[in-house]
């Protein structure tokens, strides 16, 4: 599916205010090295406080109020540039990753655990984690080729077969060095390539920069609420609370989604294609937990066709974000999700595209920039 360009048929009351945007309030970059230090960071779901310090540090010289709530999620405001009754508007992304969860030490050292969020047990093996708060360097063992028998290599390892070795030489020491309850990640450094992103927790980290660098540009017509969420991965817990307590007029969900133009793809000539990395931002019509409000998305679409940004469309399926979850705050919320498109998402690497991170960010800027009372009109 090729990327939409602008067009001059669809949408021209929209268009004229997307259009107006452009000579109104500044647009921050994306921060690369925020980009960098956030997927670095370690922080599984119910663990988020390495990400949560390093959003507060970028965040608060430039929001009127920043504060924690009580599940954890940060919660930021900027005033609207004039006037007490600008429209509310919520922009969440989520700290969390997937992860691993310490459950248990064996006698001879190796650590027992669970998943945390949708990760593919099948992709475990031999991966280099790190353990703890400490960041203790362990691996996921797997016994070489050479001591494994061929019907042992037929087999498929299941996840209460694997281990955690950080090359404790007995249960005291491992208790010594790893509590219950800790938390593992990919132990996996970012890197940027020639326009391409590679790290771990790309999913929603780059999501939480872009809400960054909204919040260091405007001000815009509209109060933008800023929630920095946790427990996404694990049925959107944070949004929740934040959508009841911040009662916004609408709400955009910014994640990362996986790309489905995966290399290796014979027989997928015919395939109808999710989102593609290089197609720019990725405007959902309906999810397996929200339904887009049309609104919305035409808002979004007008906005990208008057600015020459390219978009995509996700197709409705699986998978979810924080929509799902602030759609049903109190009385109901409008609600919409941008996201990156990315391969590989939910394991030890993903890939994005730099200039696909960047246009969604510029689409956020500019849909609120280009806010005005008909983006929520009823027909």
């Amino acid at each position: 599916m090729p990327p939409r360009k602008a067009s001059n048929t669809r949408l021209p009351a929209r268009r004229t205010a997307a259009r107006a945007a452009k000579s109104g309030p500044a647009l921050a970059p994306l921060d690369l090295d925020l980009v960098r230090e956030l997927s670095n960071a370690a922080g599984v779901s119910g663990d988020e406080g390495a990400v949560r310090r390093l959003i507060l540090e970028a965040i608060r010289p430039y929001a009127a109020e920043a504060r924690v709530d009580a599940l954890g999620n940060v919660l930021a405001v900027k005033p609207a540039a004039r006037g007490r009754q600008a429209p509310r508007v919520l922009v969440a992304a989520h700290m969390d990753e997937v992860g691993l969860m310490i459950v248990d030490h064996d006698s001879d050292g190796a650590l027992r655990f669970e998943l945390v969020g949708g990760v593919n047990e099948r992709m475990l093996l031999g991966k280099p984690v790190w353990v703890g708060p400490r960041r203790l360097p362990g691996v996921i063992g797997a016994a070489p080729v050479h001591l494994v028998s061929a019907e042992r290599r037929r087999a498929v390892t299941r996840l209460g077969q694997m281990r955690i070795d950080i090359g404790a030489g007995s249960q005291e020491a491992a208790r010594r060095q790893v509590a219950l309850g800790e938390r593992a990640t990919f132990a996996t450094e970012f890197d940027l390539l020639d326009g391409v992103f590679r790290g771990k927790a790309l999913d929603d980290r780059l999501g939480c920069a872009a809400l960054v660098a909204l919040l260091r540009g405007g001000p815009y017509p509209v109060t933008l609420h800023a929630a920095f969420t946790v427990q996404e991965e694990v049925g959107l817990r944070g949004a929740r609370v934040a959508g009841y307590a911040l009662a916004p007029d609408a709400a955009l969900a910014l994640d990362c989604t996986p790309a489905q133009d995966l290399p290796d793809s014979r027989g997928r000539e015919n395939t109808q294609y999710n989102a593609r990395l290089g197609h720019g931002p990725v405007v959902y019509r309906a999810d397996r937990r929200a339904i887009a409000d049309h609104r919305l998305v035409e808002h979004l679409a007008a906005t990208a066709e008057a600015n020459g940004l390219p978009y995509q469309y996700r197709q409705p399926g699986g998978g979810g974000t924080d929509a799902g979850a602030l759609q049903q705050a109190r009385a109901g919320v409008p609600v919409a999700s941008v996201s990156v498109p990315a391969r590989y998402l939910h394991g030890p690497a993903a890939l994005a595209r730099a200039a696909d991170a960047e246009q969604t960010l510029r689409l956020l800027q500019l849909a609120l920039a280009g806010w005005t009372a008909s983006v929520l009109k009823r027909p």
